[in-house]
């Protein structure tokens, strides 16, 4: 069985506690073993037998991060070789915290459209044969689209082009959206998709994800 920490919680923006119904059925069709938490403390402990970290949390402070601890245990964890997974405000979380925004493979930078601004835009699908993309095809979101400093050494999945209309010195820049990236052992992946909960339930974007979890968790033969 394989065994979930699902971290979820902070900024109400993001509605971390209604998203939370929306991939506890995702893990229920996977079969995973969960357990969930909305305490960050959570993280000031031996996390080594879980076989994917879920995190789903959100800042509103750009002073907010982790403690030492809480970087040490989780980074540990994953190099060890359990698979971490985030999505969108998870991106934008624990800013303070350096070394997260290296496993995770991305800082934030901004969303040019505005807050919660259901921009329409597309989802090019850059890696047509990984596992996580499989039997996914282009598709367009409206959205927060996420403008971010993107670590080059990850595998991108699915990218975006800025229009211009909000900034026009970005038009025709192309963004990761969708990634893969290795921290020692352990799988990671992110998908920026997701202010609101419709955004998530989108077929294609609810796809990425649950083959994202699927691919990222630590295999039986790798315990």
């Amino acid at each position: 069985m394989t065994r979930v920490l699902y971290l979820y919680g902070g900024w109400p923006g993001h509605n971390p506690y209604g998203v939370s119904e929306w991939a506890n059925e995702l893990f229920s069709e996977l079969k995973f073993e969960v357990e969930q938490s909305n305490d960050i403390f959570t993280l000031d402990r031996d996390l080594t037998s879980y076989d994917l970290i879920a995190c789903n949390w959100n800042n509103a402070l750009l002073t907010e991060g982790l403690t030492a601890s809480q970087e040490a245990h989780l980074l540990g964890a994953v190099e060890q070789g359990t698979g971490f997974v985030a999505w969108h405000g998870a991106g934008a979380a624990f800013r303070a915290s350096v070394k997260y925004h290296w496993l995770i493979g991305a800082d934030v930078l901004d969303h040019p459209a505005g807050e919660g601004v259901r921009h329409p835009y597309g989802l090019r699908i850059v890696d047509e044969d990984h596992e996580i993309t499989s039997g996914v095809e282009d598709f367009e979101v409206a959205s927060e689209q996420y403008y971010m400093n993107v670590d080059p050494r990850v595998h991108v999945l699915a990218d975006t082009v800025f229009d211009g209309e909000h900034l026009s010195w970005i038009e025709g820049q192309r963004m990761p959206q969708v990634w893969t990236n290795q921290w020692g052992r352990g799988r990671v992946y992110y998908n920026a998709i997701g202010h609101y909960i419709e955004d998530l339930k989108h077929p294609a974007v609810t796809q990425l994800m649950k083959q994202g979890f699927a691919w990222a968790a630590r295999s039986s033969e790798d315990r």
